[in-house]
């Protein structure tokens, strides 16, 4: 089980749309509410108001509270109030519109599309992109004109990191096929193929390749990023087993469910994101010393009635592959000196 200590909670929340709107404040309401330009300013200097962008501001203590989408979110409001015509998002900031994760990224420049040939610069907080796109790739969400879910996920694809890219695009896949641990086959393969299709049509540009590597491995049912960035670390140490959520029969006619089946050592794996105990959210009625009880008399009875092992790791652990190795190999899965499975010692 994890030891949860003070020194690993980071309380942090997220926000809808509606509560982003509201906690982002003008000068103009700032002003309002009686103070001056310079109260303002020593507000800031003073670190009590945090400025999202020039004119718009919000309390300091809430910006600290926020995971980065809720941080990018404000910003994304800020600049789409100070555009002259409203702008397209892409990258990045079309997927925190669309309540897509963000893994280990806190990203300084709201991503805007600008229609071919026009050649627009970029600003110090806005990154602007020549894109050519039709109709149907662009969609409104709570008043801002976002890429189409497919386009983003192709553009994040082509432009980022694999762990950041595969989190995003598993999460959107996710929303098109998944109900309740379950992948639908059927909407996965035409999900699939329409990104498959767009890919043909930039074969050969930077980042093409790597955009259809992620494509054909991305998962809907990796319910956290996490779980997609380790799913990606297992594949990479040689795992070719491995199975998501998968069901455990429980007591009662319930059913459990395992992060990973990981076949080729006869064990379960579970991703411990400390939001499982922290997020009341997530853990329900429950509160923390509860939850982590539930999830000891979890662990044994899937143990006991499976006769399989528990592996355990957290966001800590899978920074790097030979971090998540070294994680592994505490729990005695044996790695070659490449850092590969190591099946000879399995047998």
């Amino acid at each position: 089980m994890p030891e949860i200590t003070p020194a690993k909670i980071e309380r942090r929340r997220r926000i809808t749309h509606e509560q982003a709107e509201q906690l982002l404040r003008s000068r103009e309401d700032l002003l309002d509410d009686g103070l001056t330009d310079r109260s303002l300013r020593e507000q800031v200097a003073g670190g009590s108001l945090h400025r999202v962008r020039r004119g718009h501001y919000v309390a300091t203590r809430t910006w600290k509270s926020l995971w980065p989408e809720g941080r990018h979110l404000l910003h994304i409001i800020a600049v789409c109030r100070d555009a002259s015509a409203p702008p397209v998002l892409s990258h990045v900031s079309a997927a925190v519109v669309r309540g897509l994760p963000l893994y280990r990224l806190e990203p300084k420049r709201v991503h805007v599309c600008v229609p071919l040939p026009r050649h627009a610069g970029s600003a110090s907080d806005v990154l602007r992109h020549e894109l050519d796109l039709d109709d149907e790739d662009v969609e409104e969400i709570a008043g801002i004109r976002v890429t189409s879910a497919a386009r983003t996920v192709l553009d994040v694809a082509r432009t980022l990191q694999a762990e950041a890219a595969l989190s995003i695009a598993d999460a959107a896949l996710g929303s098109a096929a998944v109900t309740r641990h379950q992948q639908d086959p059927e909407l996965a393969a035409s999900w699939r193929g329409d990104l498959e299709q767009r890919l043909d049509a930039v074969r050969g540009r930077p980042g093409a390749r790597k955009a259809g590597r992620i494509v054909a491995f991305a998962d809907g049912r990796a319910q956290l990023p996490g779980e997609s960035v380790s799913r990606l670390r297992l594949h990479r140490l040689g795992f070719r087993n491995v199975d998501l959520q998968v069901r455990i029969p429980a007591p009662d006619g319930r059913s459990f469910y395992c992060d990973f089946g990981l076949d080729d050592i006869n064990s379960f794996g579970e991703f411990d994101g400390l939001g499982k105990y922290l997020d009341p959210s997530t853990r329900g009625y429950q509160n923390v010393e509860e939850a982590v009880v539930e999830e000891k008399w979890r662990e044994d009875w899937v143990r006991g009635t499976t006769r399989r092992g528990m592996l355990r790791w957290g966001g800590e652990h899978i920074g790097t592959v030979r971090a998540f190795a070294s994680r592994l190999a505490a729990f005695g899965v044996p790695f070659t000196g490449d850092l590969r499975l190591d099946r000879r010692r399995l047998r």
